[in-house]
C-alpha cells in the first residue's frame, strides 16, 4: 500500500497529531481548540479550518447540543415512565455529535449506531419518528434516503461495514459522473462507532477494505471510556487513533467535547475523503456520562469521582462560557434556547404518547417472509401464556 497523502501540503503539521505511541502507556498527541475553561487555543492545521466557523454557527452549534441533551432527557423520562421499551443516552457526547453532523453536507451519506440521536438532529430527522424504533412500533421509523441518514443499527459494529460498501458504491459513481462531466458535489461518507465496536471484526474487514479501494469514508469513532462495563484501557492498548497507521491512513484524535475542534477535524477529513485521498480514522475523545442503556447501572463498574471529572469538561458549558466571554450571546439567547427545548420534549411526549401501543404479535410475523413452523408453535405458546394471565384477572374478578 502506498503513502497516504494529506491535502494543502499538512503533513509535517499532521505528524504529531497522527503519531503512534512507542509505547502502550505513551500519550498521543489530541487536536483541541476550546479548552475546558471556555477559552480558544491554536492549532497549526485545523485553527484555519474553526476560521470558517462565524458567530451565527457557533451559536447553532449551542442551541442544538443544548436542545438534544433536552430531548435525551426526555426520553430516558418516557422509558423510566413505560412508553419506551429501552432508551440509550447520549449525554456527554453532544459535541462529538453536533460538531461532526455540521461538518458533513447534504449529498454525504451517514450510517449511525443507536446512540447518534444529535446528528440525526442536524440531518433533519424528525426525533419524534426516531422514538418508534424504541417504543417497538417500527423497525426504523424514517426515510434514511430523505436525509442521507442511516436507519440505526443494532448489531455492532455491522454498520462500518455498510459504509464502506456504499463508499466504494459512489467512488464508482463518481468516476461515471466524471466520465459525463457532472457538476454534481462530490460525497463522502461517517461512519459512526464506539470504542467497544472498535474491537469487532467488522471494524477491521472494514478499514481494509477502505484502505485498499481509497473509498471516501470517514471513521469517526466515539471514544466514550465505556464499552457497557469495559473499560477502554481493556479495549485497547494503544490510543483508537494509531490503529489507522496499520491500514496505511490518517488517525487523528480529537477532544471530543470541543464541538470546535471536532468540527474542524471531521471538515478536514471529509475534504480529504471527497478529494479521492481515502479514507480517515477520527477518534472523539469523549466520555458517557449517563447508562449505557437505560436497563444499564454505570455505579456498579465505575468511580462517581471519574464522572465528576468529566463534568466538568462538559461540552455545553465550555461553549456557553466562550460565548459569554466574546459577547457573542446574551442572557435572552440562552433564555431562548431553554424554551425551545422544552417546546421539543413537549412535542416528542405528546407525539410519543399518540402512538399505538405495540402488539408483540407482530414480532413473530417478521422474523420469515413465509410463515414457519418454529414460529407458529412458539406464538401459539405465548398465546397461551398471554391468557393465562386473563383467567387469572377473571378469577380475581
Amino acid at each position: 500500500m502506498g503513502s497516504t497523502q494529506l491535502p494543502h501540503g499538512t503533513e509535517e503539521s499532521l505528524a504529531a497529531t497522527t503519531a503512534a505511541a512507542a509505547a502502550p502507556g505513551e500519550p498521543v498527541e489530541m487536536v483541541q481548540l476550546l479548552g475546558p475553561d471556555g477559552k480558544l487555543g491554536s492549532d497549526p492545521v485545523f485553527s484555519d479550518y474553526a476560521k470558517r466557523i462565524d458567530p451565527e454557527k457557533l451559536r447553532v452549534f449551542y442551541t442544538d447540543m443544548a436542545r438534544i441533551r433536552r430531548f435525551d432527557q426526555e426520553a430516558t423520562a418516557l422509558q423510566r415512565q413505560g412508553e419506551l421499551a429501552l432508551w440509550v443516552p447520549l449525554t456527554g457526547q453532544e459535541a462529538a455529535q453536533i460538531g461532526s453532523g455540521h461538518a458533513s453536507q447534504a449529498q454525504d451519506y451517514i450510517f449511525p449506531t443507536y446512540r447518534e440521536h444529535g446528528v440525526a438532529l442536524v440531518r433533519n430527522v424528525d426525533l419524534a419518528e426516531l422514538l418508534k424504533q424504541f417504543r417497538g412500533v417500527s423497525n426504523g421509523g424514517w426515510d434514511p434516503r430523505e436525509n442521507n441518514f442511516h436507519l440505526y443499527t443494532l448489531v455492532l459494529a455491522a454498520q462500518t461495514l455498510h459504509a464502506v460498501g456504499y463508499a466504494m458504491g459512489i467512488q464508482r459513481d463518481q468516476k461515471l459522473a466524471s466520465a459525463s462531466d457532472s457538476t454534481d458535489p462530490k460525497a463522502a461518507v461517517i461512519a459512526y462507532f464506539g470504542d467497544g465496536a472498535s474491537s469487532e471484526g467488522d471494524v477491521h474487514e472494514s478499514m481494509v477494505f477502505a484502505a485498499s479501494y481509497n473509498a471516501p469514508v470517514v471513521f469517526f469513532c466515539q471514544n466514550n471510556h465505556w464499552a457497557i462495563s469495559v473499560p477502554t484501557e481493556v479495549q485497547t492498548k494503544v490510543p483508537l487513533a494509531n490503529r489507522a497507521k496499520g491500514y496505511g491512513f490518517p488517525g487523528i484524535r480529537v477532544d471530543g467535547n470541543d464541538v470546535i475542534a471536532v468540527h474542524a477535524v471531521t471538515e478536514w477529513a471529509l475534504e480529504h475523503a471527497r478529494e479521492g485521498r481515502g479514507p480517515v480514522l477520527i477518534e472523539a475523545y469523549t466520555y458517557r456520562v449517563g447508562a449505557h442503556t437505560t436497563a444499564d447501572d454505570p455505579t456498579k463498574y465505575r468511580e462517581s469521582a471519574e464522572e465528576a471529572a468529566w463534568r466538568e469538561k462538559d461540552p455545553l458549558d465550555r461553549l456557553e462560557k466562550y460565548l459569554r466571554a466574546e459577547g457573542l450571546a446574551d442572557e435572552a439567547f440562552f433564555d431562548q434556547v431553554k424554551a425551545d427545548g422544552d417546546e421539543l420534549a413537549k412535542y416528542v411526549r405528546s407525539t410519543t404518547h399518540g402512538l399505538e401501543v405495540p402488539d408483540i404479535r407482530e414480532a413473530f410475523a417478521s422474523v420469515y417472509a413465509e410463515q414457519h413452523p418454529l414460529i407458529a408453535e412458539e406464538l401459539a405458546w405465548f398465546e397461551e401464556y398471554s391468557a393465562g394471565f386473563e383467567s387469572d384477572q377473571e378469577a380475581a374478578n
